[in-house]
């Protein structure tokens, strides 16, 4: 096996957003006159596309997030993006200490990327090779964004490595024909019930510290 491509998500792996994103779309679904716990939150909706959860919720409870309630969801999160918005624990130091080219893949929309990366310290590690599901049809859980990334990267879906925490990220990569890494550092992974819920899809590992990645892509490229 040869790993000639990492592709990051942003959301929970790059950086701990999760927790502040699933305050701001429970606070606006609620609005929306929807009552959710956090636990279903994060189940039905992380890794998720704002658009992928308006028609969620549309085929669950026949109300979208319209137009308005998004922008007002945008400009809410960006602001408590500037406030609390943290890179995970390890980086941009493990960055310099990967010898693969690497890109990200997420299913925010571009603007959101590239301001968490900035205010985060990351953009100059992405801003060349930075993909949003924006950019295809469908989003996660279906493989299109990482079938996406691995072309514009000219590298064949066989030997790219997707590193994840979702597990609508987790699925989209092995329809893709990719290796996949659940990482489960962010502090939203414990208050989620995530890892039995990773461990399930059976990742080619699990690791939660971020400096354990560059020894991680080493065993599997041997």
């Amino acid at each position: 096996m040869t790993i000639n491509l990492i592709i990051f998500d942003c959301d929970g792996v790059l950086v701990d957003s999760e927790p502040l994103a699933m305050r701001v779309l429970i606070t606006a679904i609620a609005a929306q006159g929807i009552e959710i716990t956090p636990e279903i939150a994060f189940r039905d909706y992380l890794g998720r596309s704002l658009a992928s959860v308006s028609a969620s919720l549309t085929n669950s409870h026949g109300v979208p997030l319209g137009a308005t309630t998004l922008a007002a969801m945008r400009s809410e999160l960006y602001a408590l993006y500037r406030k609390e918005l943290r890179a995970s624990p390890g980086l941009p130091d493990v960055l310099g200490h990967l010898t693969t080219p690497f890109c990200v893949a997420s299913s925010s929309s571009p603007e959101r990327i590239i301001l968490s990366l900035e205010l985060t310290g990351l953009l100059p590690w992405f801003e060349h090779n930075i993909y949003s599901a924006s950019m295809v049809e469908h989003g996660k859980p279906a493989p299109d964004l990482f079938l996406h990334a691995a072309a514009a990267m000219r590298t064949d879906p066989q030997n790219c490595l997707v590193i994840e925490d979702s597990p609508a990220g987790i699925t989209a990569a092995r329809r893709a024909g990719m290796h996949v890494l659940g990482y489960l550092g962010g502090s939203h992974v414990e208050p989620g019930g995530l890892r039995p819920i990773v461990e399930g899809l059976h990742p080619d590992a699990i690791f939660d510290d971020m400096n354990a990645l560059p020894d991680l892509v080493g065993s599997l490229s041997n």
